[in-house]
């Protein structure tokens, strides 16, 4: 696969624009981004972008698997380029900072239910919720004033 990302697009079926393009680079530049933070970054490259157009082209990478959306119970949706392989995410209860984290052990063991109900199953999203390190630097700083 080409890491031209208009190339990219196309061998996806989907038709290249600027704004397209933008989304794609937006998030590649900045992984774990929210739709809000995508719209800043591609405002600031093509100027004006409706806040559907950002949407919309978000779906799009996502439904062709360019980028993924991952969906954090009660938080917004991010979306990051890292795909293809079964990676989880672990994120600060206090600040939101998201990365990535590769599976315990083996290859993707987590995609072996101990009851899968029948199902063949192709992916598996883990999300390790706890604080970040600039965090809890910052709570114990703050406990020992």
């Amino acid at each position: 696969m080409s890491n031209d990302p208009a190339n990219m697009l196309r061998e996806h079926g989907v038709q290249v624009t600027a704004q397209r393009l933008a989304v794609l680079k937006a998030v590649s530049g900045r992984p774990h981004c929210t739709a809000d933070e995508v719209a800043e970054e591609v405002r600031a490259v093509i100027g004006a972008i409706s806040r559907q157009a950002v949407y919309d082209a978000l779906g799009i990478l996502a439904d062709k698997g360019l980028i993924r959306r991952i969906q954090p119970a009660g938080s917004p949706a991010l979306y990051e380029d890292r795909i293809g392989d079964n990676h989880h995410h672990v994120i600060c209860r206090i600040c939101g900072k998201t990365v990535d984290v590769d599976c315990a052990v083996g290859e993707t063991p987590c995609l072996s239910a101990a009851d899968n109900s029948g199902y063949e199953i192709d992916e598996a999203e883990v999300i390790y919720w706890g604080t970040c390190p600039d965090c809890l630097a910052a709570t114990r700083s703050s406990a020992g004033d």
